[in-house]
């Protein structure tokens, strides 16, 4: 598969395209909509860092009890079933006169039930397209979640500033019951992948058995760390510089979009492997100027470039499908995302905490730097030499 053409001449892969760019949409405005909310009403970085990303600390809890559903379950209604869901939570979140101590159980469950979106779509996406064509599937997904961040905060922050938090909240709601409207209507009625009842233990033994190897194990830690650690520092655009969080938000997706058209088009497949460290150096390097408290013209030019890094994670995902048996794509693909929204969560609340007791410009810097320190452990570890390990049947 050589060309974005063949990808939207393939059977369903427009339709779920299409679906997951309506729910992006809804998630992309609703989570400015609740972290300008909790703001406004605590005056807290930590509490709006945090109210912006519980649904992903709640994904650790889901990748350790109800990840095995992922490649269990038919994934058309998975896919509608978890987009309703969310666009009913996210109405009752724009209700009138909620209170800002029942934001955080609602959010709490709808991320709970979004720890198996990423299993379901991305297994999904494999299973659709030849196996040389998912990294280029990927790339259009990732390249479609830039643009809808883009769009998105853009608009949200529009319509945050103009009108209120809650009318940006209502329309986020109505992208998540078109997306659940998409899937339902546009994919095809397909068994799951694997046959038996999710269960916990279930879930445990495959994570255990993907786990098992050390080149995922490293893949992993690479895919979920710096990653993580970097949007530690984006979850605190809104307290660095509330009147324009909307920009630098906007700014960073473009910068994510053009990564992801460059790794994905552009770099030769021999090339790729090879720029996993570089671009999640230059995933944190530009944080590190929020040291100097940058105005926001500057702090947008950074916040673009750094997000060029986040093509990273394309040659990580390739590499992780190369390690990984066909059966268990649906799980190590949700492996992959539950880990990563939940060390997303986890960056978010430990740099809230640090912008509590010093800034959020200081708080910025120190993620970034974190996050280019677990890079080079994690390359330098990679070059050890390493016993074979038997693959799982």
């Amino acid at each position: 598969m050589r060309s974005y053409q063949d990808l939207f001449r393939t059977p369903e892969f427009t339709p779920l395209f299409l679906s997951s760019a309506l729910q992006g949409a809804g998630q992309t405005v609703g989570g400015l909509a609740i972290g300008t909310l909790v703001y406004a009403a605590t005056d807290s970085p930590l509490l709006s860092a945090v109210s912006m990303f519980t649904p992903q600390l709640a994904q650790v809890l889901g990748a350790t009890t109800l990840l095995s559903a992922a490649d269990r379950i038919p994934p058309r209604a998975a896919l509608a079933g978890i987009a309703l869901a969310y666009g009913l939570g996210t109405a009752v979140l724009a209700l009138p006169g909620l209170p800002v101590r029942a934001v955080f159980p609602v959010i709490l469950v709808l991320g709970l039930i979004a720890s198996l979106g990423g299993g379901v779509r991305w297994g999904l996406l494999n299973e659709i397209l030849a196996k040389d064509g998912y990294l280029l599937g990927r790339s259009v997904f990732n390249m479609m979640s830039g643009l809808m961040q883009v769009v998105g905060f853009a608009t949200g922050g529009v319509l945050v500033a103009v009108l209120s938090p809650r009318t940006a909240l209502l329309l986020s709601a109505l992208l998540y019951l078109l997306a659940a409207l998409g899937a339902r209507l546009g994919l095809a009625a397909r068994p799951p992948r694997v046959s038996g009842r999710p269960s916990v233990a279930a879930t445990w033994r495959t994570n255990a058995l993907l786990w098992s190897s050390r080149p995922r194990r490293l893949t992993y830690l690479g895919l979920w760390l710096p990653n993580g650690l970097v949007v530690g520092c984006e979850s605190l655009f809104v307290s660095y510089d509330p009147g324009s969080a909307g920009t630098l938000f906007a700014a960073a997706a473009l910068g994510m979009l053009l990564g992801d058209v460059t790794v994905g088009r552009l770099v030769p497949p021999a090339l790729r492997p090879r720029l996993a460290t570089p671009l999640l150096l230059l995933l944190a390097g530009p944080y590190l100027l929020f040291a100097l408290h940058p105005a926001t013209p500057v702090a947008a030019v950074a916040a673009a470039l750094a997000s060029l890094g986040f093509g990273a994670s394309l040659v990580q995902q390739e590499r992780l499908m190369a390690l990984t048996p066909d059966k268990l794509s649906g799980h190590a693909l949700g492996l992959h995302s539950s880990g990563m929204l939940t060390m997303q969560g986890v960056a978010a609340a430990l740099a809230g905490s640090v912008a509590q007791l010093a800034s959020p410009a200081t708080a910025m810097t120190v993620m970034a730097g974190a996050s280019a320190v677990v890079t080079v452990t994690l390359a330098a570890a990679g070059r050890r030499p390493r016993v074979p390990e038997p693959q799982p049947a």
